[in-house]
């Protein structure tokens, strides 16, 4: 009897202990995420970043995407010699990675100034992208992503915008030649920490590509934007 009720407290303790641990944690407030991520990354501009969460709310209130955990954020408003990708783990408000990223060739030189959607164009693309599955192609490891803003990047498939590491991403060369190599419009980065970060941001997860275009940031769908204004996929 004594070892019955022993087994019944020993159960009862190990429910309780069970219940009391914290639950897995739930993404922040954005104003409170956001103040966090700018001390995980304090290099980050605070007006990327602030939209990237805005468009980021937005897109997953109108259900437009499910919500993610991972966040890439690319400023494009940065010579393609510094650091101006960053990834993010939401859910701890937590910088994962700083990397360097290519832009397209027919954006510029070591500034990207010229954005795209079209095919051709070997321009990159700005806005809220969610990412695909990975494939192994003419670049290796690729990770498919799909454009979320019609007429800014909705072209991404089918003009074969994907995220992959290249041989031309390589910070000491562009310290010499001025700028890092270029893409065809996609956002390439350094083979040795490119199929890691693929890895991290594949399957639903979000990319969102930044530079201060007055234009788009007046009438992208994804920005201070009520949700029966926005029309799902």
């Amino acid at each position: 009897m004594f070892r019955i009720a022993c087994l019944v407290l020993s159960s009862l303790a190990a429910a309780a202990s069970h219940a009391a641990q914290p639950a897995a944690p739930a993404v922040l407030a954005s104003g409170d995420l956001l103040s966090r991520l700018q001390v995980a990354a304090p290099g980050i501009d605070r007006t990327a970043l602030s939209l990237a969460l805005d468009a980021r709310d937005c897109a997953i209130r109108s259900g437009t995407v499910t919500a993610s955990q991972r966040l890439g954020v690319i400023d494009y408003s940065r010579p393609s010699t510094e650091r101006r990708l960053w990834v993010f783990d939401l859910s701890h408000a937590r910088l994962l990675y700083n990397e360097f990223v290519a832009h397209g060739r027919g954006s510029g030189e070591n500034f990207a100034t010229a954005f795209s959607n079209r095919d051709g164009s070997h321009q990159s693309s700005l806005g809220l992208f969610v990412t695909a599955d990975t494939y192994v192609g003419g670049n290796g490891y690729s990770l498919r992503m799909e454009g979320l803003e019609p007429g800014v990047n909705d072209k991404a498939m089918s003009r074969t915008i994907v995220m992959h590491g290249a041989p031309y991403v390589d910070p000491d060369l562009a310290s010499q030649q001025g700028r890092l190599g270029r893409s065809y419009g996609c956002p390439a980065l350094r083979p040795a920490v490119a199929r890691e970060m693929i890895d991290t941001l594949k399957q639903g997860q979000l990319l969102f590509a930044y530079y201060p275009d007055r234009d788009w940031i007046a009438h992208s769908r994804f920005f201070s934007c009520p949700i029966q204004a926005v029309t799902s996929r």
